[in-house]
């Protein structure tokens, strides 16, 4: 059973998604980050209440801009998906999961070391120039 309903249409999305925001990061780092967008969807807490589809996810508005950073300037999110990123998607979107990512909900690169929280919640790692950061103790069961 996948860990969020998905179409066609979805895996397409995340697979954009992954390349435009980690695509210098290898395959690793695009799996991290659609792991993000798995997450997001799946958290029914914090800035996730109301989104529950992948398209939710990827196109959802944050205090006036995109939570994702390539939906408004990135030219690789508008480029075809790849059958390669593709497949990366189908993993996320179905069972693959892992650390720093397995249960992050943001990441970012910060263009120097990773601070130890962000917004208030902790860091789970780093992968190469991404830091990503997970919910605190207690406040996002649904992602665990």
């Amino acid at each position: 059973m996948p860990r969020v309903k998905y179409t066609s249409a979805d895996v397409d999305l995340v697979a954009r998604m992954m390349r435009a925001e980690a695509e210098g990061e290898g395959k690793q780092g695009m799996l991290y980050v659609g792991n993000v967008i798995v997450n997001r969807a799946v958290a029914d807490c914090l800035d996730f209440k109301d989104v529950r589809t992948i398209r939710q996810v990827i196109y959802q508005v944050q205090g006036g801009n995109y939570s994702f950073e390539a939906v408004q300037k990135g030219n690789l999110f508008y480029n075809r998906a790849r059958s390669s990123e593709q497949k990366l998607a189908r993993r996320t979107l179905e069972t693959w999961r892992d650390h720093p990512a397995k249960y992050a909900l943001w990441y970012f690169n910060p263009f120097a070391p990773c601070p130890p929280t962000w917004y208030g919640q902790p860091q789970s790692g780093q992968f190469k120039k991404h830091c990503f950061y997970e919910p605190k103790a207690g406040t996002c069961a649904s992602v665990y």
